[in-house]
């Protein structure tokens, strides 16, 4: 079986800052740095090192960032042959300012993204592969790629993420939906819920099949079609950057699924990989 990850493909420009600033204030970084990164790309080179075979669809700019980008997934064992390099939009850009506890903001210019190539996925996946989407190419492409996989057989892993409008189809046919705990509460239409009934919460308002919400240090609530939530633990860590550490544990849950795992211990997994990868700085470097 086989991972297809739809998603975004960005250049992160990261800025160390002593806190955020407010309106109109100015603060001075420590250090620039520029890395590998985008919410899809981030998923599929997770689910590449948990061991998954990996094809990434997506777009990327015909320029320098694209391709140091396309170089960054191949190496990482990513197949990049349905990505599309565009000459109408350039690369996507992730600003990202991290402050002293590894917390961050940050701002995304999509470019080349909003153009994901969606018609090698209709032609290649097959029953049992997994389709992982993530709400960073936006509610269009992440429909179609729900239709897309839903139609052929494949078992779709939704991160919407940050939440956008998703169609009642795609959300229907989420196995799981992950979301962390903000982004839980922005799907839900009554009042805030606690941590331990989020997901429960979050599936009986979208419908989904299954429901994973992330908690941070905390760990992750887990609930299927026919079970109650159950907690699954963090696991220590020492923080030092928590970019990229929610598509750790979505990538190395669609590989876990794929190899076989039921979906307590492929949560189970996740965070362990989530765990690992906010104790390094950037989204990929554990």
């Amino acid at each position: 079986m086989a991972i297809y990850v739809v998603g975004s493909i960005n250049a992160d420009l990261t800025t160390v800052v002593p806190h955020r600033p407010a309106g109109g204030e100015t603060v001075l970084a420590s250090e620039l740095r520029r890395s590998p990164g985008g919410k899809g790309a981030n998923q599929a080179v997770a689910a590449a090192r948990a061991g998954g075979r990996v094809t990434m669809i997506g777009a990327v700019g015909a320029d320098d960032l694209g391709t140091a980008q396309l170089d960054a997934l191949a190496s990482a064992g990513v197949s990049t042959g349905p990505v599309a390099v565009r000459d109408d939009a350039p690369t996507g850009l992730a600003f990202i300012m991290l402050t002293p506890d590894g917390e961050n903001s940050i701002v995304v210019v999509p470019g080349a993204n909003q153009h994901p190539p969606l018609e090698s996925l209709r032609h290649t996946v097959d029953t049992g592969d997994i389709v992982v989407a993530q709400a960073e190419i936006g509610p269009a492409a992440v429909d179609a790629a729900a239709t897309a996989a839903t139609a052929r057989g494949a078992r779709l892993v939704v991160n919407d993420a940050p939440v956008v409008p998703l169609a009642p189809a795609t959300l229907a046919a989420a196995d799981p939906l992950i979301v962390n705990e903000h982004e839980a509460h922005a799907l839900l239409d009554g009042p805030p819920a606690e941590a331990e009934t989020l997901a429960g919460a979050v599936l009986r308002t979208t419908g989904a099949r299954s429901v994973v919400v992330t908690l941070g240090a905390a760990g992750c609530v887990v609930v299927t079609g026919d079970s109650s939530e159950t907690v699954v633990p963090g696991e220590p860590a020492d923080v030092l950057d928590t970019t990229g550490a929610g598509d750790v544990f979505v990538g190395t849950v669609a590989a876990a699924l794929d190899a076989g795992a039921d979906l307590l211990a492929a949560a189970l997994a996740g965070n362990r990989a989530a765990a690992r990868n906010v104790g390094v700085a950037g989204a990929r470097e554990s």
